[in-house]
């Protein structure tokens, strides 16, 4: 009877046995969804990388075509009372001379117009190499140049005495000036002769009046 009691007791008593653990796993449909969530997150990294590449190349063409448009430069300074003339003239080259070794304050500057110095000037005016070749340029300031005869005495009126009362002569119809000047011109070659090259490089002490003077040394 004891026994029996004690039997029953045993177990009434808890049992202390622990159940065995379980490991949690995902199911195939949860799987499934798990990458399909993966998959998802992968195409919207791929369409937002994507988005901001064409943004990124959007803003490369804008860029590229302001600055095709607006290109950046530079204000080139011209100076003033600066001959422009045919650099492989003798007679040209004569007359540049005179004027450099009259002009003790060295007013007047020089460019050969074969440079690319002179090209802001043919410019400034509105002019063709070719019209220069035809009547040397004086350009004495902004908005004020001539050719020919009239040149010639604007050049003059920048000189000493007694050469600057020669720019007197401008009284005379400029057709007329520009008659003679032009019949010289035109045989300036045939009479005076012409040079394959600026003459002015023969006679480096003038270097220092010509505005072009770093492109004929190299510089």
């Amino acid at each position: 009877m004891l026994g029996g009691m004690m039997l029953r007791r045993l177990r009434c008593v808890p049992s202390l046995v622990r159940p065995p653990l379980k490991f949690f796993s995902y199911s195939s449909s949860t799987s499934r969804s798990t990458s399909s969530v993966k998959d998802s997150a992968a195409a919207i990294s791929k369409s937002a990388a994507a988005g901001a590449a064409d943004a990124l190349e959007d803003d490369e063409e804008l860029l590229e075509s302001v600055v095709s448009v607006r290109p950046v430069t530079f204000p080139v300074l011209l100076e003033p009372r600066v001959v422009v003339y045919d650099g492989v003239c003798h007679l040209c080259h004569r007359g540049v001379k005179w004027v450099i070794q009259v002009d003790k304050q060295a007013k007047i500057k020089f460019c050969c117009v074969q440079s690319l110095a002179a090209e802001p000037y043919l410019r400034l005016c509105g002019l063709e190499r070719e019209d220069v070749l035809r009547r040397f340029l004086f350009v004495e300031g902004p908005g004020l140049y001539h050719q020919g005869s009239t040149a010639a005495l604007k050049v003059l009126s920048h000189l000493p005495l007694p050469y600057s009362a020669l720019s007197s002569l401008l009284i005379v119809p400029a057709p007329l000036l520009d008659a003679v000047y032009d019949h010289v011109a035109k045989r300036r070659y045939g009479w005076f002769g012409k040079a394959d090259n600026c003459l002015v490089l023969n006679d480096t002490e003038l270097l220092d009046r010509f505005i072009d003077k770093d492109e004929m040394t190299g510089k």
